[in-house]
């Protein structure tokens, strides 16, 4: 049998792109606006998992299963395209000592 030809699904976490190789900020912000087009344009109710877009070009597309990436593509999953709105900061005071 063909290594990874089972019928295990691969995680979200194993497809994020390799950090260290990409622009995060501008692989999400990139991310953020294929996302928001789709929602422009889109009536669907499904919730998606993630965007897959090619290295080097400005396309890219919304999932809604675990995709099977070719070399040149990256999953970015939706918690980062929508970013983190739960995070607990303290509110910083007016006044600093």
């Amino acid at each position: 049998m063909i290594r990874g030809a089972g019928a295990v699904a691969a995680s979200a976490a194993a497809l994020q792109p390799r950090w260290d190789r990409i622009n995060s900020a501008q692989a999400i912000s990139r991310a953020r606006r294929i996302y928001y087009a789709f929602l422009e344009h889109s009536a669907s109710a499904a919730e998606p998992l993630g965007i897959v877009m090619p290295a080097e070009s400005s396309g890219g597309r919304v999932v809604y299963e675990l995709p099977v990436l070719l070399p040149e593509e990256h999953f970015i999953p939706m918690e980062l395209v929508r970013g983190r709105t739960g995070r607990n900061r303290p509110s910083r005071s007016p006044s600093r000592s």
